[in-house]
């Protein structure tokens, strides 16, 4: 039969507006709300990049928000005299060495829990790591506190790594696992069927296929630990073990009014997350949506 619109005119499909039409109206406020929020969030981000090229003496008698007349990088200058580098290679150390080892746990244990591996008792391990989820880390630094003393290793960098890879974990295995689910079964037999052992089929499958989830654990829990600041607060004492948070603090009380200063140290800091936040954005949403809407 031949469709026909409101006018009688056959040969033509019948237009249905109202419904479309609306959606396309609250697309277009949302879009103009989403521009708003993003200028909003920019104006914080703008205000500490620009203040960080401002000697003291212009910062008080200048307008907040109005550009360098001319910048200077003095400000840069006392900060990495004042032992940031060092400050910064104790966040990277402890960034990578507690990412590292939580993914590939996290990744080994997801797999295990999916493919159940003729165990029982693995797929119910599922649900205690659940319960991690539930357990904030505030809940528990004295614990924490107590078993690095009982350890001996109080004032070190291990201090955080340990207790860092303990909460980064649960939350990588629920979503490799939901990530590692969604991966043909058929896959899985015909590597059985070609004489690949479980732990082949780990590697030489399961791995490459799951590549996008474990791109978002790593930056998800690399973001998390470089912004760390209660374990190296509770956990460590001397300034050669601060990270790069807790550093922060300290040159806040040392430079007291010296607001450039302050800003110049929180725009170095803040490189390197802007960063690694651009390159994996589309991997860290893409990995976070996959493993629970396919």
């Amino acid at each position: 039969m031949t469709a026909i619109d409101v006018s009688g005119t056959p040969g033509r499909p019948v237009r249905r507006k109202g419904l479309l039409g609306r959606m396309a109206k609250w697309n277009w406020i949302g879009g103009t709300f989403g521009w708003v929020w993003l200028l909003i969030g920019m104006i914080p981000i703008y205000w500490i990049v620009i203040t960080s090229f401002k000697t003291q003496a212009n910062y008080f008698i200048t307008n907040t928000f109005a550009p360098p007349k001319d910048p200077t990088f003095e400000n840069y200058k006392l900060v990495f005299e004042n032992e940031i580098v060092r400050y910064f290679t104790n966040s990277v150390i402890v960034t990578v060495g507690a990412v590292v080892p939580a993914v590939l746990i996290s990744f080994m244990a997801a797999y295990a829990i999916v493919r159940g591996i003729g165990k029982r008792w693995l797929r119910w391990s599922n649900t205690v790591f659940l319960a991690g989820l539930a357990i904030p880390l505030q809940a528990v630094i004295i614990p924490v506190y107590l078993i690095i003393i009982r350890l001996k290793l109080y004032d070190t960098l291990i201090a955080i790594v340990l207790p860092s890879i303990a909460f980064a974990i649960p939350l990588s295995v629920l979503v490799l696992s939901n990530f590692i689910r969604d991966v043909p079964k058929e896959l899985f037999e015909s590597m059985r069927m070609d004489g690949a052992t479980e732990w082949g089929t780990l590697w030489r499958l399961a791995f490459p296929l799951t590549r996008p989830a474990l791109v978002t654990v790593t930056i998800y829990n690399a973001l998390g630990i470089w912004n760390g600041f209660l374990l190296p607060l509770v956990l460590t004492q001397s300034p050669v073990q601060r990270t790069i948070p807790y550093a922060l603090v300290s040159f806040q009380g040392q430079f007291g009014v010296n607001t450039p200063a302050i800003a110049a140290s929180v725009t170095l800091t803040t490189i390197p997350i802007v960063l690694l936040y651009a390159i994996g954005r589309r991997q860290l949403l893409s990995g976070l949506t996959a493993g629970f809407g396919k």
